[in-house]
């Protein structure tokens, strides 16, 4: 894991965001903004590298600046990580942060059900990432229940509906088309975005 932009050395509590940040965009940063009262820091993380898919569009580069540009207002981090998967980035996490450190790993309720069901090819794999970190699970097309034995390591991210159909994908998409894609992305990077995607 290698820093671009450092907040604090050892949070009590750190919010964990990794994404593709292809690019940033409103959803992301409104993840960001809500978590920022439930954590000392939130970290971005960027993959160097993406296991079921190309790296495409925005370089390694751009999508940490669109993130230093946005004009995050909560304490936060920037690193990239040759890892993806949430488990190695929590451990990458533990090197560099301490086990006093409280993980809390931010997504949204799609992505917690997929870390909740998917098949992971042996049994207990859930609750050995549960023990590593927690989660911070915002709405995003409905509120998403734990199961039972889980609901003391996941918790709901109090945050406002209304950027349930905000993806990376559908800024690319707009651009493509050329829509109008400007209000999906965080204002300070439009200029960036129009640059790298155009």
């Amino acid at each position: 894991m290698r820093f671009y932009h450092r907040a604090l050395d050892r949070p009590r509590r750190l919010g964990v965001l990794p994404g593709s940040f292809n690019p940033l965009t409103i959803a992301h940063l409104h993840l960001i903004q809500a978590a920022g009262p439930l954590v000392d820091e939130v970290l971005c993380v960027v993959p160097r590298s993406l296991p079921h898919k190309d790296y495409f569009g925005a370089t390694l580069e751009q999508r940490v600046g669109m993130l230093e540009s946005a004009g995050l207002t909560v304490p936060h981090s920037i690193a990239d990580s040759d890892q993806s998967l949430f488990i190695d980035i929590a451990r990458q996490c533990r090197l560099h942060y301490g086990d006093n450190t409280r993980l809390l790993f931010l997504c949204g309720r799609d992505a917690a059900e997929r870390i909740m069901t998917w098949d992971y090819g042996r049994p207990g794999v859930v609750e050995e990432m549960l023990r590593e970190f927690e989660l911070l699970v915002a709405p995003r097309g409905g509120r998403f229940t734990a199961p039972q034995e889980f609901q003391d390591r996941v918790h709901v991210l109090d945050a406002a509906a209304g950027h349930d159909q905000v993806s990376s994908t559908e800024v690319r998409e707009r651009i493509a088309r050329a829509e109008p894609w400007e209000h999906l992305v965080p204002n300070p990077i439009v200029d960036q975005v129009r640059r790298i995607y155009s």
